[in-house]
């Protein structure tokens, strides 16, 4: 993967920003979606932001080989701190890293939305609790894909504010969206973990020390709304 050939994964990422937009891209790596974008001519102007000093040097000198400094910015910061708002950012990617910390990069960012945005996600497990971050400040969900690639399940979220939303459990759970349309890449991932718990749930019958009953029963509760799912 470099900035001309992106990931599949990213690819799925590019196709969500919309064209004409300012993104900041948060966590962004080598700078490859932002330069990728620019180069296609899908965005207008980009800011990379990286926390840490080894991926902040590598989208620097990507941003600079691709003479794209005038239209890129690459600031070293944490989070959501990488955008002021002389960026009038209107969409920003978070991708590759767990839901919880998605969810926490927004959270402690929150003075630095605008409502405006777009959010596209891409987070490495831990999807429900992103989900119900987004539900409880008004973000809807717009479109939601999983994909497999690398023999890993990857989820894209795509949310916008929309003021008051309600989703179910399960809707949080498995992608409100996606229950709907039940892609073939959704039902394998739900096949494969749903083998997963049922050992999971036999390991806890033969466990030796025993396993709190709060465990077994949500293990069991998900296991139990996957089959349904599956049905």
């Amino acid at each position: 993967m470099n900035e001309q050939t992106l990931s599949m994964r990213l690819e799925r990422v590019a196709a969500q920003v919309p064209a004409g937009s300012r993104l900041a891209d948060i966590g962004s790596d080598h700078g490859y979606l932002p330069v990728a974008l620019l180069r296609r001519g899908v965005i207008a102007q980009a800011v990379a932001g990286e926390v840490a000093l080894t991926p902040f040097h590598a989208a620097r000198r990507t941003v600079r080989e691709s003479a794209l400094d005038a239209q890129i910015t690459v600031r070293l910061a944490d989070g959501l701190a990488a955008i002021e708002p002389e960026d009038d950012i209107n969409a920003i990617s978070i991708c590759g890293m767990g839901g919880e910390t998605i969810r926490d990069i927004l959270d402690a960012g929150k003075a630095r939305l605008s409502g405006q945005e777009r959010l596209i996600l891409q987070p490495n497990g831990g999807e429900q609790p992103l989900r119900q971050w987004l539900m409880n400040n008004g973000y809807r969900i717009m479109f939601e894909e999983v994909l497999r690639e690398n023999r890993f399940d990857y989820e894209i979220i795509v949310a916008e504010s929309a003021g008051p939303v309600r989703y179910t459990a399960e809707e949080l759970y498995f992608g409100p969206l996606q229950m709907q349309a039940r892609s073939p890449a959704f039902l394998s991932k739900w096949q494969r973990l749903l083998r997963q718990k049922h050992k999971t749930l036999s390991h806890f019958a033969k466990a030796r020390q025993a396993v709190p009953e709060d465990k077994v029963q949500n293990v069991a509760r998900q296991a139990r709304w996957i089959a349904e799912l599956l049905a």
